[in-house]
Formats: C-alpha cells, structure tokens, sequence
C-alpha cells in the first residue's frame, strides 16, 4: 500500500513537473508596465505549448527575460514583428503607415515628452518583435532599453527568447 502510493506520488510530480516546464505556469504580475490591462499582483498563466505550433502575434502579451541583464522575466505586449515598418509620433503607433487602434494604453503624464514619444521609423528585422508596455509613460520597454556596455539601443526581441504568452480569464 504505501509502495503503490510512493508511485503514484512520483507519477504525480512528474507529470506536474512536465506541465510547469512545457504547458503552462502560474505567475505574478510584478510592475505597473502593463496597467490596465494587467494590474500589480495578478495572477496569470502562461501558456508555454502554443508558439510551439505557431509564431507569435501582433497585440499578443508575452514573456521573455530582460534583454539589457536577462536576471527577471518581462511581460510586453508585441506591437511589430518582423518586416513590419514602425514609427511612433507624438506618442503614438504607426504600424506599416497605418495608426493602431490601442484603446488598452495608459499614458499617466500626456503633458510630458518622454524618450521613446518619437522614434523611427523603422523596420523591425526577421525574427525579431517590439514589445511595448500598456502603460507607455511608466514601461521599460523596446523604446529605451540600452545594451548595458556599450549604451548603444536594444529595440528587439528576438522572438526565439519568448518563453510563451499570457492566457487571460476574463
């Protein structure tokens, strides 16, 4: 009895392991940068099994490690993949000449010029996405991200470093 119960414990541990590392996992929403649409202290799931089968999308919420140090996970939304032309003016997106519709951003100081407000335009290259935050004004992001030893810009991710995107339960 107690054999056969060691078993299916370890049989259990190992499919919930298989689950965290290749399906889904649990995870906290940790800053403001992408508020509203997701607050501090959320708990989500990340879908990790779907860009196994298909690429990401435009609009899509993703995961992925810090490009500047690669220590903390990130969570942005893709606004530009690759081949797509990308210009932002006066705080606003233009994908292929053509303004986004974004109803879910924030902007919490309109009055501002910040960096990142006017940038490009320009295309994102193949196998790359420009990730942005929902709330523009408060989000580190693709628009100022800088390569630590050389201080030169860091516009992409590579779409090979996202770990999966995030399923929302509304």
């Amino acid at each position: 009895m107690i054999r056969r119960l060691l078993f299916l414990t370890l049989i259990a541990a190992v499919i919930a392991l298989a689950l965290r590392t290749f399906v889904v996992e649990g995870i906290y929403v940790a800053s403001a940068s992408m508020e509203p649409t997701l607050r501090v202290g959320t708990f989500l799931f990340l879908d990790k099994a779907s860009y196994r089968f298909r690429a990401p999308r435009h609009g899509e919420i993703v995961v992925f490690p810090s490009p500047v140090d690669g220590r903390k996970d990130l969570i942005k939304r893709i606004v530009a993949l690759g081949g797509d032309t990308l210009e932002i003016r006066d705080k606003r997106v233009y994908l292929n000449g053509k303004k986004l519709d974004e109803n879910y951003v924030q902007y919490t100081r309109s009055q501002e010029r910040l960096m990142g407000d006017d940038l490009g335009p320009f295309t994102v290259p193949e196998g790359m996405a420009f990730v942005m935050g929902d709330n523009r004004d408060e989000s580190g992001d693709s628009r100022d991200w800088k390569d630590p030893v050389t201080g030169n810009p860091i516009y992409f991710i590579a779409l090979t470093a996202v770990k999966g995107r995030i399923l929302q339960l509304n």
